[in-house]
């Protein structure tokens, strides 16, 4: 098991290294974009890498408890219809 997670770490510390130089993103991405699209997804990846911040509840799920809450939360306003457009309207166009 000790094999393993050191394996793993050794992969992941050369594809963090090798991030920036495979990189076409121009000015973001990087080792910044590769550590939002690991995290937070390909859609927080991709808004960063379009010169969009991450909200707060992006970040909150990192959190453990937090971000099964937040993650509820989440879904219930994704099965109530909330779209990117009325996200933008409330939080402004910096996120969304």
């Amino acid at each position: 098991m000790k094999k393993m997670v050191a394996g793993l770490l050794v992969v992941l510390f050369v594809l963090m290294s090798f991030a920036p130089a495979v990189s076409a993103a121009g000015e973001r991405g990087g080792v910044l974009g590769f550590v939002f699209g690991c995290c937070f997804g390909i859609r927080s990846g991709a808004a960063y890498n379009d010169g969009k911040d991450l909200h707060w509840r992006e970040w909150v799920l990192v959190v453990p408890i937090a971000g099964w809450v937040v993650a509820i939360l989440n879904g219930l306003d994704g099965m109530n219809g909330l779209t990117t457009k009325d996200m933008a309207a409330q939080y402004g166009a910096n996120f969304y």
